[in-house]
């Protein structure tokens, strides 16, 4: 079952603002070990792909049903609010929020090419010029 472009969005939106606020409310705790510092940077990189999808799924109910989300300024705003969340926390939880960010980042434009296929531009270089002659 899936669910529509404007419930995602909204489903989404929630999950990262509970997720930022239960980064805030067990603020010490985080601060308190370097496992949780990392830990910390976890659920900032989860915060990253929620507001990502949040973002994302706002889009594309305005934009129309084909609209994608791109690096600049989406990925880019994503990251930059995942970061400020984090450094509310810890500074080592910037650090590896960016890091698992990068990683989730990753992992969803792979899913994303697998799943929907090449993206519009296609790629273009030698193998392309080398058919065509």
């Amino acid at each position: 079952m899936t669910a529509s472009n404007s419930s995602s969005f909204l489903f989404s939106l929630l999950v990262a603002l509970l997720l930022f606020a239960s980064m805030q409310v067990f603020r010490t705790q985080i601060s308190a070990s370097q496992p949780m510092t990392i830990a910390g940077g976890f659920v900032g990189s989860l915060i990253f792909v929620s507001l990502l999808t949040a973002i994302s799924n706002f889009e594309m109910n305005t934009f129309g049903e084909h609209f994608q989300a791109r690096v600049f300024p989406e990925v880019v705003i994503s990251l930059f609010v995942s970061v400020i969340c984090c450094a509310f926390v810890h500074r080592v939880c910037v650090t590896t929020c960016i890091i698992f960010s990068l990683i989730a980042l990753y992992y969803i434009n792979r899913i994303s090419t697998t799943t929907y296929g090449t993206p519009v531009g296609g790629p273009t270089g030698y193998a392309t010029q080398k058919k065509q002659k």
